[in-house]
């Protein structure tokens, strides 16, 4: 392994301002759920998959159209593939949060997460995007998409507003979401960002082992200088440094699963700013991260964002990723191992992120969960605090009453029932109908409670909740 392999970075600090009991004295009663009636599969077609053709120059040149920020290319080159519909809001403001290990002389973004804020709902959508992604860099050719920012930079006589803007362009034209404004930090800056923050307790909810250097100050090159290092479950307190091996080691994984852990950080840092008033120091911090943080969003711009935050909690956060559900592994004609997007499942996944909230899950985080932590395990609340989180349920951690049980219960505290909710408030925790019982508690402030057992599994896949 070497320290220089995997590049990460981005911006949190813009991220954060961005956003910003009674019991029954009869045992409770299990609660008769119907059995869902199964649905009829409907007929479909089955559409063959087809690679996009590599583009040439042709023999008579199709004029590109006028670039959408300004970015003149090429005039001898075909567009292909077209262009997705913007999917992004014009009320929403989107960030584009980007990285690259800097020290190897290069700027190659190879992580990329948007943050698009909708201000009327007070909702905020985080989108991970693989750096291998195949897409169609505006007046260039069919590339990774971690390659367009650099191409920018390098032919700054084709694109005025360089790097930046021909990201902007090619997220534009492959995604459909119009980016307002971009920020990119280094491995450097992200360590002392963190620090300056007083670290970060993430919610970690599936143990992750990789390599780890022993000796930062040692030789990166010595094999004998790496160990194998477990972090979670549990709520793990991480300074700079282990935040950054967290967010960017994938040797024992992969791009995909690295793109979840970072999201784990930024939802966890965020709700960090929210508790402990960060916000507060935010001209401090955008002073002291000037030089550190390359970005196109002013103060007096972000102050305003950041009025907004504490209005949202983590249950407004929705995640999404563009993993392998999305996207097919292929190999160019020149060797070079890609991404390629499923247009159907792409655009139906942009469409849901980019998207208002149904009613439903706009009822989802107006309804309050309390968790109780009786499974022996410290820490395990919060982890599924933060779970029901990703499915848009506002949940709080409470104390236990009950002492250690072994099975878990999900504990219905209303009088009324609402037999769809339930089941999916079970269905988000792993329990099943039979784990539900029916406590009406008058006067209690929440509607549900959450009593974890021994045999409570903690380990969930963000991509798979149903929000």
């Amino acid at each position: 392994m070497r320290a220089g392999r995997a590049r990460w970075l981005w911006l949190v600090a813009l991220l954060a301002a961005a956003l910003a009991c009674n019991f029954p004295t009869q045992p409770p009663t299990p609660l008769a759920f119907p059995s869902p009636a199964p649905g009829q599969p409907a007929a479909s077609a089955t559409v063959p998959f087809i690679l996009p053709a590599t583009p040439t120059v042709t023999s008579t040149p199709t004029p590109w159209p006028p670039p959408f920020f300004g970015t003149p290319g090429p005039t001898e080159v075909t567009p292909i593939p077209g262009a997705l519909p913007v999917f992004s809001s014009p009320e929403s403001i989107t960030f584009l949060l980007i990285g690259s290990d800097r020290r190897t002389g290069t700027t190659r973004t190879d992580t990329l997460i948007l943050a698009n804020y909708q201000p009327e709902f007070r909702l905020v959508t985080l989108l991970s995007v693989p750096r291998d992604l195949y897409v169609y860099i505006p007046g260039w050719t069919m590339q990774r998409i971690n390659a367009a920012y650099q191409h920018g930079e390098g032919n700054q006589h084709l694109y005025p507003e360089g790097g930046m803007g021909l990201l902007k362009d090619t997220i534009l034209y492959n995604l459909g979401i119009r980016v307002d404004y971009t920020a990119l930090i280094g491995f450097d800056g992200f360590i002392d960002l963190v620090d300056t923050l007083g670290g970060v307790d993430v919610p970690v909810a599936c143990a992750y082992t990789d390599w780890h250097i022993i000796d930062p100050d040692g030789d990166a090159e010595d094999e004998d200088n790496w160990a194998l290092y477990t972090v979670g479950p549990g709520v793990v307190s991480m300074d700079g440094d282990l935040a950054l091996w967290y967010a960017r080691s994938r040797l024992k994984s992969s791009d995909f699963d690295r793109g979840r852990r970072q999201q784990e950080l930024l939802r966890a840092l965020f709700d960090q700013a929210l508790r402990f008033n960060t916000l507060a120091r935010l001209p401090a911090l955008y002073d002291q991260f000037r030089d550190t943080v390359q970005t196109d969003v002013s103060l007096d711009e972000l102050l305003p964002l950041a009025a907004a935050a504490p209005g949202i909690g983590t249950a407004q956060v929705r995640s999404f990723y563009i993993d392998t559900t999305i996207v097919s592994g292929w190999r160019t004609p020149q060797n070079a191992a890609v991404l390629v997007p499923n247009p159907g499942q792409l655009e139906a996944l942009l469409a849901e992120a980019m998207g208002p909230p149904d009613e439903a899950e706009q009822a989802r985080t107006r309804t309050v969960v309390a968790v109780w932590n009786a499974s022996g395990q410290p820490d395990w609340e919060e982890l599924a605090v933060s779970r029901l989180n990703y499915a848009g349920f506002a949940a709080v951690a409470e104390n236990n009453e009950r002492g250690q049980v072994s099975r878990s219960v999900l504990e219905i505290l209303s009088e009324a029932v609402n037999t769809d909710e339930a089941l999916a408030l079970a269905a988000v925790l792993g329990l099943s109908q039979d784990d539900i019982v029916h406590v009406p508690t008058p006067g209690y402030v929440s509607g549900y409670r959450v009593i974890l057992g021994a045999d409570y599994s903690p380990c969930f896949a963000p991509a798979k909740i149903d929000r």
